[in-house]
């Protein structure tokens, strides 16, 4: 046998096609994660302005003409409905003009991601040094001591969808990657919402109590992982449904390589470049990361959306698993399909090499 020869039994056209995918998602994954951060910079932050109407014009015309273009500000009407937009995450800081001093005060929330507070925080400064003002800093929802940089929320989430789409993966190739019928695929459903609520508790519990990385309630966090860990799961059972083992591919591809670099974690979404922040919003990992800081720092306000978005997740790959499984034949009792060539007939034969099957038929 030639070596050509030699090649060709040990690697399949299939394997072949399955390691060119690997190959592909790996490159996805490199261009994914260093095209959304590598370069960070705040662009077009929700930012209020509370001051005099007649400073009010001008500073809103400073701050929107700044190089860059890293604010998006808008006027508010006081220091205290400034704070109520933060909490409400409708903007991401403000600045509060003192017409009766030389310090102003910048209105930031690390809880919603530390690296972006510090970058207001900075901005601010500079453009009142320029105008011969200082400023100083309020963390109206700061960051808890034992989560730094606001990341904790984040690797929770992430944490959750991994254990998603494994335990999905798994159930998926247990059986060979069988085509589910609907009775499997209504068990594999089953052990996927029972996975998801041991996941959400148990992830809410270590980050919580056990470790005191991150505040808020213990069991909206678990719930929230329960949604996160089901939605991750069922789509991809889903795609699984549809186009096999590649299906868990391209949950990677969605779940990992396009969700977590646009999630917000690492750097909020207005840091990011304009294509991963489109994105984000609408992916398991940005709307998980959203909710639990949330959760943690902003008391449960502006959820509704994201929450959404995860059920989205979650019915659509229900939906899609269980449709499917309808093309699937009965199981056997042994757990294999049953076949036209099986016969379930016996034989007796004679010294002549005749025999008679159950059927009636005469077998030579």
């Amino acid at each position: 046998m030639t070596f050509a020869d030699e090649v060709k039994n040990a690697v399949t056209p299939r394997a072949a096609l399955l390691v060119i995918g690997v190959l592909a998602l790996q490159l996805l994954f490199i261009a994914s994660y260093i095209g959304a951060l590598h370069k960070p910079k705040p662009t077009d932050v929700p930012f209020g302005v509370v001051a005099p109407q007649q400073v009010s014009a001008r500073l809103l015309t400073e701050l929107k003409d700044l190089p860059g273009g890293p604010l998006d500000p808008r006027t508010v009407s006081d220091a205290a409905t400034a704070r109520r937009q933060i909490l409400d995450r409708d903007i991401d800081g403000a600045l509060i003009f003192d017409p009766r001093g030389s310090t102003d005060t910048v209105l930031v929330a690390s809880g919603g991601g530390t690296v972006l507070a510090d970058s207001l925080t900075k901005i601010i400064t500079k453009v009142d040094l320029a105008q011969r003002r200082t400023v100083r800093s309020v963390d109206v929802a700061p960051a808890s001591g034992q989560d730094f940089d606001g990341l904790s929320s984040f690797y929770l989430v992430v944490g959750w969808c991994v254990g998603g789409y494994l335990c999905a993966s798994i159930l998926a190739i247990s059986a060979g990657s069988r085509p589910a019928n609907r009775q499997r695929a209504v068990i594999r459903t089953g052990v996927m919402a029972l996975y998801s609520i041991a996941g959400g508790i148990g992830g809410a519990a270590i980050i919580g109590p056990i470790l005191g990385a991150l505040p808020g309630s213990f069991w909206g966090l678990s719930g929230l992982g329960a949604l996160t860990v089901f939605a991750v799961g069922m789509i991809t059972l889903a795609l699984e449904a549809l186009t096999g083992i590649v299906g868990i591919g391209l949950a990677v591809l969605i779940v990992v390589i396009a969700g977590n670099p646009s999630a917000g974690g690492a750097f909020p979404l207005p840091m990011l470049p304009d294509f991963w922040r489109a994105i984000g919003p609408a992916l398991p990992p940005g709307a998980g990361t959203w909710v639990a800081r949330s959760i943690a720092y902003f008391k449960g306000n502006a959820v509704t959306g994201p929450l959404l978005v995860l059920s989205a997740w979650a019915v659509v790959g229900t939906v899609i698993t269980l449709l499917l499984s309808l093309r699937g034949k009965p199981d056997t009792a042994d757990g294999t399909p049953p076949s036209p060539h099986r016969g379930t007939g016996t034989g007796t034969g004679t010294g002549t090499g005749t025999g008679t099957a159950s059927g009636g038929s005469t077998l030579a």
